[in-house]
């Protein structure tokens, strides 16, 4: 009973904090993470944080390919800009090259009634601001009820736990860590369309550390440098 009490403790006070907006990555200008397949590095991915006055903007780089003998087997690339003015979401694109597959996503806020207009591969319409674009770095998506893919624009509906307090070490450093996992909500998506990853963020700082999923191989993201 005390281990679920204080479990609900530290929800509520990590729920309090993530509501703080983005100024709190105002301390970032980089991040870079290493992407592993089964345990081998096969590509990166990279965040930049541009501020000019009142707007930031993050550009995500992420490319990866998975060979065999080698061989090519699969290959992947995107580019992404996300925009914020006055840490409030103010839009979001990003084009994807998957697998010589062409995939695309535009995000804008509809100035009437401040619901996003999504524009992509897999979506069209108007979804709730109060989903975010799953691209990880920013902590407030454990809050969401629903996350918006950064390749795509398909909703995904999804249910968020805190599994615990944990330290992981990652390129000779240890973290003290919060582990969350990720799922979606809608049980009757196929299983290459459901959400099942686990995030883990620095306790203090939130600080996005590692990511791990398994699907047709077990995934990792880890963070190799940041300033």
């Amino acid at each position: 009973m005390k281990k679920i009490i204080l479990s609900i403790i530290i929800l509520f006070s990590i729920i309090s904090y993530a509501s703080s907006h983005i100024e709190h990555y105002k301390m970032y200008d980089y991040l870079e993470y290493e992407l592993f397949r089964n345990n081998k590095s096969i590509g990166f991915h990279k965040y930049r944080f541009d501020r000019k006055e009142d707007n930031l903007i993050v550009k995500s780089e992420v490319e990866f390919n998975i060979s065999k003998l080698g061989v090519n087997l699969y290959e992947y690339s995107a580019e992404s800009d996300e925009v914020y003015k006055n840490n409030d979401f103010f839009k979001f694109s990003s084009k994807t090259n998957q697998n010589k597959k062409q995939k695309f996503v535009n995000i804008d806020v509809d100035p009437i009634d401040n619901e996003l207009l999504i524009n992509g591969s897999s979506f069209q319409g108007k979804t709730s601001k109060e989903h975010i674009v799953g691209t990880w770095w920013n902590h407030e998506i454990i809050n969401a009820k629903a996350q918006i893919s950064a390749i795509s624009g398909r909703i995904i509906e999804q249910n968020v736990t805190f599994i615990g307090k944990e330290q992981i070490t990652i390129g000779g450093k240890t973290y003290n860590t919060l582990h969350f996992n990720f799922k979606s909500s809608d049980l009757s998506l196929p299983d290459n369309k459901k959400l099942n990853t686990d995030i883990w963020y620095e306790e203090g700082t939130y600080l996005w550390v590692k990511a791990a999923f398994d699907k047709r191989g077990f995934w990792e993201y880890r963070l190799k440098t940041y300033k």
